[in-house]
């Protein structure tokens, strides 16, 4: 097959499908993923797809929802990563809220092993991972069977979260930026995950290097509501990744990074001095706080009072 060729059944592959990932593509154009790649990159220079980490997709932030086949098989290894460290954070006991997404399924998967816990979700793939889960307890929400990311959505879901109160909401989305926060590309998503915040006490948004810097249209979680975000380490390479992440911890968003080693702070830019990322406590409320990474315990945190009433305000709407 020319390049040419290989080009074209790339580009309708990635408008059909919304994302496909670099090993997918290279199957069906019967060639390697290093190929691929080239393509790829060709692709980008002219403005015809957009590169992720270890896929492409549909140029531009503001596109339709990928399926979950789709984005099943992007950044698994770290998808994998963040659901270590998120569970971590979970105690015996605990009631929780999670979200739709791969990643939150992920998460799941592993909350199957924490005894006494309470999780309600509006994900099908969600819950079938706690099913025979012992000493797990399921609440789904009500509302209507969204097939693409196998979501419950719309009123009777987001109804039968008021009145609910949880330690925890575990979301995820399709895009995060410091300065609109957590957005995903479905309406509907978005207002069930919305309900999903104002049930919890504090919210924990995971997302891989790849979402970072990406904003999409319709905006779930306000970077002021974030508590902590759960991520990889962006590669060497991916800038933009690297001076999101730098500007949502500048905001008071507490960061942990999986799959790092000792240290596990965030890596700055080119040209910007390394520096461990503030934790909200060095903003006035725990001063000496630090990055933790995978397998550190994530320090506590005090909301300053401008942050709680916006929290607040936004539980009351």
């Amino acid at each position: 097959m020319f390049a040419a060729e290989r080009r074209q059944l790339i580009l309708e592959m990635v408008r059909a499908n919304g994302a496909v990932s670099l090993r997918e593509l290279a199957r069906v154009v019967q060639t390697s993923e290093v190929t691929v790649r080239r393509d790829v990159r060709a692709l980008e220079a002219e403005g015809l797809l957009d590169r992720r980490h270890g896929g492409a997709v549909l140029p531009g932030g503001f596109t339709r929802e990928s399926g979950f086949p789709q984005k099943s098989h992007l950044a698994t290894a770290e998808k994998t990563a963040i659901a270590d460290v998120a569970a971590s954070l979970v105690e015996e006991g605990e009631a929780i809220v999670v979200g739709a997404g791969t990643t939150t399924q992920e998460l799941a998967r592993r909350l199957a092993r924490v005894p006494g816990l309470t999780v309600v979700t509006n994900s099908l793939l969600v819950a079938q991972a706690l099913a025979h889960a012992n000493r797990v307890e399921v609440v789904m929400t009500g509302g209507t069977l969204r097939g693409s990311n196998y979501a419950l959505v719309g009123s009777g879901a987001e109804q039968s979260l008021q009145g609910l109160r949880v330690s925890r909401a575990f979301l995820s989305g399709s895009g995060l930026t410091a300065e609109r926060g957590l957005s995903t590309s479905n309406m509907l998503s978005a207002s069930v995950d919305r309900a999903l915040v104002q049930a919890a006490a504090e919210v924990v948004v995971l997302a891989d290097h790849t979402k970072l810097g990406t904003d999409t249209m319709f905006q779930t979680v306000p970077t002021d509501v974030i508590t902590r975000l759960v991520t990889d380490e962006p590669p060497a390479h991916d800038d933009r990744a690297a001076t999101e992440l730098q500007a949502l911890a500048d905001q008071g968003v507490q960061i942990a990074v999986a799959g790092t080693g000792a240290g596990g702070d965030v890596v700055p830019p080119p040209g910007r001095p390394r520096r461990d990322v503030p934790l909200p406590g060095q903003r006035g409320r725990h001063p000496g706080g630090q990055l933790r990474s995978a397998g550190g315990a994530l320090t506590g945190e005090v909301l300053a009072p401008e942050r709680a009433a916006r929290v607040a305000d936004m539980r009351r709407r």
